[in-house]
């Protein structure tokens, strides 16, 4: 049976591109007779807020969505980030690192999918790990996993490639666990068959690919959709300002009908649906 689920991080309001995403999980989890999940990211120290987490839940039933399981926070899951963390801690694979982001960003040559890749400055170096973050030596990761693949729906089979993003932190130095973790282990624990999300994230995928591997996790497929972009051709993001879905909520708009005009392809003014991706070829 397929399982999908949505996971927004509360530190911020919900958009359009959140209402998006989240009905691609729900009705693909719909369409085929499976379950929907919501699940909460609330691990983002000071900035993941309750107040944002509960606007979250009521700006999802105000879309006329439903989940087939109580919400589950991410917050009561920190000991199996923990124990995940020592399991590969115990096979050599995670080394600490203090540099901070100009240093990175000072010493770094090669630009990733995601931004500048960490040189790998402390990889092999005697650095304190108090206060450090821990990275994943991902070359010798991978040499251990082997060759690895991984199924998106739209995009076909692709090779797994984690060391285009580099050595990547799972353990962060403000918060107990990165996303590339935290996500990996909670869609194994929520048996997820089918992750959904945005075709931002595409990369990451591959280092979670990585990391099912490493700990033994079952493999679910991905469904990697288009975004919603601004009339500049950027995704909508919170720290941007784009439009909360509880201000037109409030606002009085019908958000049923909201949802099915998203769903229709009717966005608002300003707003287009990006290409995403297509073929395999698009992504090898």
């Amino acid at each position: 049976m397929i399982r999908t689920r949505f996971a927004p991080s509360p530190n911020g309001a919900l958009h359009l591109g959140h209402a998006y995403a989240a009905m691609v999980a729900h009705d693909l989890a719909r369409a085929r007779g499976g379950q929907f999940l919501l699940r909460i990211e609330d691990i983002d120290g000071t900035r993941s807020r309750a107040d944002m987490a509960r606007q979250a839940v009521e700006d999802l039933r105000w879309l006329g969505l439903t989940w087939d399981a109580p919400v589950v926070m991410q917050s009561a899951r920190l000991a199996s980030y923990g124990a995940a963390a020592d399991q590969i801690k115990a096979m050599g694979l995670l080394y600490p690192c203090q540099c901070t982001r100009a240093q990175i960003a000072a010493a770094a040559t090669a630009q990733g999918p995601d931004g500048l890749i960490y040189p790998g400055t402390c990889r092999g170096r005697n650095v304190s790990p108090e206060g450090a973050a821990w990275r994943l030596d991902v070359t010798r990761a991978m040499a251990m996993t082997g060759p690895l693949t991984w199924d998106d729906e739209l995009a076909g089979i692709q090779t797994a490639r984690p060391d285009l993003l580099g050595d990547v932190v799972l353990l962060r130095k403000e918060a107990p666990a990165s996303y590339h973790l935290a996500a990996t282990l909670d869609d194994a624990e929520d048996g997820i068959t089918l992750v959904t999300r945005g075709f931002d994230l595409f990369a990451a995928s591959h280092v979670h690919r990585l990391l099912q591997a490493l700990l033994d996790l079952p493999v679910p497929r991905w469904h990697h959709h288009a975004l919603l972009l601004e009339n500049d051709g950027r995704k909508l993001a919170k720290r941007r300002g784009s439009p909360a879905l509880a201000d037109l909520r409030l606002a009085g708009v019908d958000g049923r009908a909201l949802a099915d005009d998203l769903r229709a392809g009717r966005l608002p003014a300003g707003l287009s649906l990006g290409t995403g991706v297509t073929s395999p070829s698009t992504c090898a």
